[in-house]
């Protein structure tokens, strides 16, 4: 591998993922950027546990969903332990499916029968939070070498943070909008029924706990339908 190469070639994706202008672009561009990049890496994806329900973010290849839906089936595999922090190490490789993995006893034969030949897995993580992990495949053992461990890590550093980022930004930008229709709302239950500014958040809120509707979901629907009725 010609290191000066990937050095601009990381510095270059590490741009493109900041300028994406979603969340769902930005994870797009990550997985895209591992199989561009990290050599013998035929398919990629990230897995991220809520709940113990695994769930695969852009997928490059169907290889990744049933690899992942594999994992969650049998409550084992090595990107099941990464995501849900259960194993000590932030970065894995196996080079050999053909070989005996005792670690996962299941998954492993599993996983051979898929095309899965070797793999890598990287845990995305900040200072603040654990992400997920994302996870590279190829369908020949043995391809995953030191300096391809090395290039994974690499990216997957760069992808944390602008996951992380792009994150926190959607969030912001809901948070705007849901601010936004809330107040809308309130504006026009005051104007419809006298209400103080008080009285109309506590009409929202009211119907929002009696109702078990999220309280944008109860302001969206006074701003369409102009009541609560």
């Amino acid at each position: 591998m010609d290191w000066g190469v990937f050095a601009q070639q990381m510095a270059s994706m590490a741009r493109d993922l900041l300028a994406q202008e979603s969340v769902d672009a930005t994870l797009r561009r990550i997985t895209g950027s591992a199989t561009e990049l990290v050599e013998g890496c035929d398919a990629a994806g990230i897995l991220t546990l809520s709940g113990g329900e695994v769930e695969t973010l852009a997928p490059t290849d169907r290889l990744v969903i049933d690899s992942d839906q594999l994992q969650e089936r049998l409550g084992q595999g090595p990107c099941f332990d990464a995501a849900r922090g259960s194993v000590s190490e932030r970065v894995f490789r196996i080079t050999d499916f053909t070989r005996e993995q005792p670690r996962w006893p299941a998954y492993a034969p599993q996983a051979r029968a898929l095309g899965v030949g070797s793999m890598m897995g990287f845990l995305l993580f900040t200072e603040d939070e654990a992400l997920g992990a994302l996870n590279l495949y190829s369908h020949h053992p043995g391809v995953f070498t030191e300096a391809s461990e090395l290039a994974g890590w690499l990216l997957a550093s760069h992808a944390a943070v602008a996951f992380s980022s792009a994150r926190t930004q959607a969030q912001l930008e809901q948070a705007v909008a849901t601010r936004h229709v809330i107040g809308e709302a309130m504006g026009i239950l005051m104007g419809s029924h006298h209400l103080t500014e008080e009285e109309a958040f506590d009409v929202l809120r009211r119907f929002s706990q009696e109702n078990n509707v999220k309280l944008r979901e109860v302001a969206r629907r006074v701003c369409e339908q102009g009541s609560l009725s």
